[in-house]
Order: C-alpha cells, then sequence, then structure tokens
C-alpha cells in the first residue's frame, strides 16, 4: 500500500446483530476510502469472550456484503497486517505492553473496583471529575514484588503525564483539546490480561495502517487517550473524526421503539440494500444531490466536510421513501425476485415484465405485491366498506353502462373511460373511483390502463357483474 494511501476501518465487536447506527459508520467509512480510490478494513474487536459470538461475526460479515460494503482488507481478504480477530492477536499486545512497563509509561494497579468506586463517590462529592488518583503509580518495586506474591491479579494502567494539553483536528468536529489533568491514568490492560478497548483499538489502528478513523462521537472522549498511547509507543496516529449520533424524534439514543432495527430484519422484512445505504449517507451527512444513488455515486458525493455535527434524527418514513426509490430504480429481473414465491405462483408466467411494470410505485414490501397479484390473478376479492360505498354512490345505470363499455373496449382502458363517461355523464372522481373500486377492491393504486389488461375480460366482467349484484341484493 502506497505511503498516502487513505485507508478507513470498521471495528465492530460481535456481541450482537449490528444495527443502524454501526452501519452507518461502517458505510461512511467505506464511501470515503471509496472517494479516495483507498482501503476500507474490516477488524474484528473480539476481545471480549464472554460477549462475543462467532454467529455474530458471520452475520455482520452478511449484512456488510448484503448492503455492498465490501471490505478490501480484513477477514477472508488477508493482507500483511493479518489476523483481523482481536481475539488472535493478544500476542501482539503482550509484546507492547512490555514496552510501556519498559519505559516507564504503565505500571500495575492492585486497587478493587471497591476502591475505586469509593473514590470515585469522594471526587464526585467535592464537585470534581472522577479520575484514579494514581495510588499505584507511587509503589515501588518491593511493594509490587509483595502484592504479586501474595496472589493479586492487578490491572496495567497507562501513566498520564500531568499538565500536558492533547489537541486534534476532528475531521467533522474541528479543533478539539483536552487536558491530561482531567483524564487520569487509565487502565490498558485487565486483571484477566486482555486488552482494554483504549489500547487494542489505538494500537491496531496504527499497526495495520488505518489514516483516518470515522466513528461515533460518543468515542470523542476515547481519543486523547488514544492519541497519548500511540506517542507513547512511537507509532503513527491517524486522522479522527466524531460523527453525529442517531437519535429519536425524541431526542434520545435511537432504539426499537423509535424503528429502529438490525440489518438481518430490515433484509428480511424485504427492504432493498440500495433504500438503506442512501438514507443512512444522508443521516449526518449532507449531499448536494438528493436523487436516487449508487454506492460509488454516493462515494463520488461523499465529503468530510459535509459531516454534520448536529444529532441525526431518525425518520421510519424517510427509509420507506428510499425504499420506494430504490423499487422504482431495480430492474425487473431483481424486482421479480424480491417480490417472492407467492407472487411467482399467482403470476402467470408471461405477465411477470407488466406486472412489475404495473405495481412498482405502488408497492413496498413483498406483501404488497402479494396483494396486487392476488387483486389481478385470483378470482377472489375483498369487498370492503369503502368499495360497498363507492359501488353505492355510483349506483346500478353506471355499472350497466360500464358492463356495455367493457365489450366493446375490451382491454382498451382509455376507450372504456371515455364510453362510460360519454354514456353516464359522470366526471372526476365520480367517473374514476367507482370502476376502480369495482375491479381492484381499491380506491387507489396503480393506473389502471396497465392493470385492465392483466385482469382480463372475463374477470373484469365477473367484477361489474358483481356490483350490481351487490346492489339488487
Amino acid at each position: 500500500m502506497a505511503e498516502n494511501t487513505v485507508k478507513t476501518r470498521f471495528a465492530p465487536s460481535p456481541s450482537g446483530l449490528i444495527h443502524l447506527g454501526n452501519v452507518r459508520t461502517a458505510l461512511f467509512c467505506a464511501l470515503y476510502a471509496r472517494a479516495e480510490q483507498g482501503v476500507f478494513l474490516l477488524r474484528i474487536e473480539d476481545t471480549d469472550a464472554e460477549r462475543s459470538k462467532p454467529e455474530y461475526t458471520q452475520a455482520l460479515q452478511q449484512d456488510l456484503r448484503w448492503l455492498g460494503l465490501d471490505w478490501q482488507e480484513g477477514p477472508g481478504k488477508e493482507r500483511e497486517h493479518a489476523p483481523y480477530a482481536q481475539s488472535e492477536r493478544l500476542d501482539v499486545y503482550r509484546r507492547y505492553f512490555d514496552v510501556l512497563e519498559q519505559q516507564g509509561h504503565a505500571y500495575f494497579c492492585f486497587c478493587t473496583e471497591k476502591e475505586l468506586e469509593i473514590s470515585r463517590k469522594v471526587q464526585q462529592s467535592a464537585g470534581r471529575p472522577p479520575r484514579y488518583t494514581g495510588t499505584c503509580a507511587r509503589l515501588n518495586s518491593s511493594d509490587v514484588t509483595t502484592r504479586l506474591e501474595k496472589g493479586l491479579k492487578p490491572t496495567l494502567r497507562f501513566r498520564v503525564l500531568p499538565g500536558k494539553s492533547v489537541e486534534f483536528n476532528d475531521l467533522a468536529r474541528g479543533p478539539q483539546r483536552f487536558a491530561s489533568d482531567d483524564i487520569g491514568d487509565f487502565i490498558i490492560r485487565r486483571a484477566d490480561g486482555t486488552p482494554a478497548f483504549f489500547f487494542s483499538n489505538a494500537l491496531d489502528d496504527s499497526l495495520m495502517g488505518v489514516t483516518h478513523v470515522l466513528r461515533g462521537e460518543d468515542h470523542l472522549a476515547n481519543t486523547p487517550r488514544q492519541i497519548l498511547l500511540l506517542e507513547g509507543l512511537g507509532l503513527r496516529i491517524p486522522h479522527y473524526g466524531h460523527i453525529s449520533m442517531i437519535v429519536g424524534n425524541d431526542g434520545s439514543p435511537l432504539s426499537k421503539r423509535h424503528g429502529s432495527r438490525s440489518v438481518r430484519e430490515l433484509r428480511e422484512n424485504g427492504f432493498f440494500p440500495g433504500a438503506v445505504v442512501n438514507y443512512l449517507a444522508r443521516l449526518g451527512h449532507h449531499f448536494e444531490n438528493n436523487a436516487y444513488l449508487s454506492l460509488d455515486d454516493l462515494a463520488a458525493n461523499f465529503r468530510l466536510e459535509h459531516l454534520g455535527r448536529s444529532p441525526a434524527r431518525f425518520d421510519p418514513a424517510q427509509l420507506l421513501y428510499w425504499q420506494r426509490e430504490a423499487i422504482i430504480h431495480a430492474d425487473i429481473a431483481t424486482i421479480w425476485q424480491w417480490m417472492g414465491p407467492e407472487v411467482h405462483e399467482l403470476v402467470p408466467q408471461g405477465q411477470r415484465d407488466p406486472f412489475v411494470d404495473a405495481v412498482r410505485e405502488n408497492v413496498v414490501m413483498p406483501l404488497d405485491a402479494v396483494h396486487w397479484a392476488r387483486i389481478l390473478f385470483s378470482d377472489s376479492l375483498i369487498v370492503t366498506d369503502a368499495m360497498k360505498t363507492a359501488i353505492q354512490e355510483a349506483g346500478a345505470d353506471y355499472f350497466m353502462h360500464a358492463l356495455q363499455a367493457l365489450e366493446r373496449a375490451q382491454t382498451d382502458f382509455k376507450l372504456l373511460i371515455a364510453d362510460l363517461k360519454q354514456t353516464t355523464g359522470a366526471k372526476g372522481k365520480m367517473l374514476f373511483q367507482p370502476l376502480r373500486a369495482a375491479l381492484t377492491g381499491e380506491l387507489d393504486g396503480p393506473e389502471m390502463a396497465r392493470i385492465l389488461p392483466l385482469l382480463s375480460v372475463a374477470r373484469a366482467k365477473r367484477r361489474l357483474e358483481a356490483c350490481l349484484s351487490i346492489l339488487n341484493a
């Protein structure tokens, strides 16, 4: 990889199915890498053995591929920085723990959770931000040896020098400045020997050549700690950008009660991947072009300077809007496959393309396609109250004339409606709506000129006669 090549990364913890917030991060990283002809890296941060599950690792890879967010480096696409699962990199972390200890940048900490909790409460009651007071930083080698001989299991803390300022230019939020006195010495290795997030995350980013780290703003406070770590190790520091959080309409963090679902749920419910990426790309990033875009076009229009700082509000209605756009832009074969087996059974083989063209602007999910396939290609029709009202308002004479017009026009809807207008004198809604209600059971839907040939003259005739039966009952 060339020295100036942009490399971004997505580094999820496989502790569950990935949701929209995680995917939006992956999308932004993939778009920026693609825009710069760079590399998008996938790394699996699975050091939490209790919560990390192999099935979630497989699921997130499947979700990314479904969305078109293929990685150029990572699991299955190994390069010189493999392995890409942190659970397989523990020897790497041990080497760098040793380096920090030898250089005096890290020390053993024997403080218990109870002691630390008491210290935090004391600081908070005094109006000070809670941070480690440095109790174990003052232990000499004899003190450490004594505690180790007692079988105590220490954590490893990074030593933060006082009076230091940590500054960086956030790619999304501009200049940032943190005082080391507000940070305090922090844990980089847990008592069980596993690395803390601050450590393994920052170390792998540097060792793997990641140049740009885009992540949620909830990680902003982690960044000064990670910069200090990399400075202490003499390693390259990436550029950091912290993107706005996704929130619900009430301003609280996005959750299921706001309509958020996992990517798997979206896929299983019938969403198109293009709908998901077009919507997420606009949550926290401004695009000049509001049209439905391919991934390549989204990447071509992606700009770091267009990342927003304000929380991005999730709107389920907007997701449905982009779903409709995805359907409109999809080819017939793709839509047909998406509609599913029940539609395939209902629609005659020769009617596939006309059916898709007729209903594509009126379906959002596969069940909508099933609904219209049943209307057009089965003899049963559900008579709703709205349908009855429209039929009754039109009256028997209207449907007598409609039957006669159908005989003359056959499947030519324009000719049929012109004939019916002339014989009944009806106009506008009173002309069109009773006929639509009678033939489809709906008061709105696809263009009748496309529907009538699919319905067939015989089925249309039976439905018009059924209306007369309703009126004469």
